[in-house]
């Protein structure tokens, strides 16, 4: 175990917006709560809370691989509409002491899945007033609405209400 210092930095931080990963047209990840990693001169990391990811398409790989500063990762395969991203999505289930921030969260690899900063203003135009609960349903009204596509990214919620009883009078005013 190695530990991040002047000669390989690692810094984590809080997103300053709120992040997405798409695959096959469909977001399958959606976080303002996600975690940047720096790591010395590689690219940035976004690293989604996996409470944010839809993990229904994804199944884990017999894929390891191991860093000296973070620790084991595992993979998933995601598999979507026919397509697959093998091993594109990794976590460090029980890093370091020092990465200990990253524990559960999930990372794409950008070349397999499409990861982009959003702002939240395009999700709901009144995200500064709404109250984290409020943008929260906003955003699962957007995912389980109809694009016009003939297909939701979740599953249509049930109806909420019942048709009025109407008499047996073979359709005739």
């Amino acid at each position: 175990m190695k530990t991040p210092g002047p000669d390989h930095p690692i810094t984590i931080a809080p997103a300053a917006q709120r992040w997405r990963a798409r695959f096959a047209g469909h977001v399958i990840a959606d976080s303002n709560a996600a975690l940047i990693l720096q790591e010395a001169s590689y690219p940035p990391v976004v690293y989604f809370p996996r409470e944010d990811v839809e993990m229904g398409y994804m199944s884990r790989t017999d894929r390891g691989t191991h860093c000296p500063y973070k620790g084991d990762a595992s993979y998933f395969t995601l598999h979507m509409d026919g397509q697959f991203a093998e091993n594109g999505v990794w976590s460090y289930e029980q890093p370091f002491p020092a990465m200990e921030q990253i524990a559960g969260r999930l990372a794409f690899y950008p070349d397999k899945i499409e990861v982009y900063a959003v702002e939240d203003a395009a999700v709901n135009p009144n995200h500064r007033d709404a109250a984290p609960q409020d943008r929260e349903a906003v955003d699962a009204v957007v995912q389980h609405t109809d694009s016009g596509a003939g297909f939701a990214q979740r599953e249509h919620w049930a109806a909420n209400v019942t048709p009025p009883a109407t008499a047996d009078d073979g359709g005739l005013r």
